[in-house]
């Protein structure tokens, strides 16, 4: 059942056909040898094999995908990081504004850092009389 949902999601949006890889799952699961355990190992073999191009792109996608949620992970690491840092000489509602800059620093390199300094200097700069 869940190689149907696969296959499925993998038609609407690919160049995969999922009757065809549907038969070819099925073919290579005969031809297959006993000591071919890995994916990168079924991934070389069907190289070889040249003829099962269905599953030869749905493997290099699955291959392809990340296993973990790296993203939070940085995050939890830059924060300990920034902490251990800075802890003595922050208040911690600076150390909490770093941290989301930090976590968030796509978003970052999208702001405009001219116009921002160009703002904050024209309110603190004191005029001459």
């Amino acid at each position: 059942m869940n190689v149907m949902v696969i296959i499925n999601h993998l038609s609407k949006k690919s160049d995969i056909d999922d009757l065809d890889l549907f038969s070819e799952l099925k073919v290579l699961r005969e031809v297959l040898r006993e000591e071919i355990n890995t994916p990168i190992e079924v991934l070389s073999y069907i190289k070889t094999l040249d003829s099962f191009s269905n599953i030869y792109i749905a493997y290099r996608i699955l291959l392809t995908i990340p296993v973990t949620v790296a993203t939070a992970e940085r995050s939890f690491s830059k924060l300990k990081l920034l902490k251990s840092y800075l802890k003595s000489t922050m208040l911690q509602d600076r150390l909490n504004v770093l941290v989301i800059l930090s976590i968030e620093s796509e978003v970052l390199e999208l702001f405009d850092y001219k116009t921002r300094i160009n703002d904050f200097a024209v309110k603190k700069t004191r005029r001459l009389i």
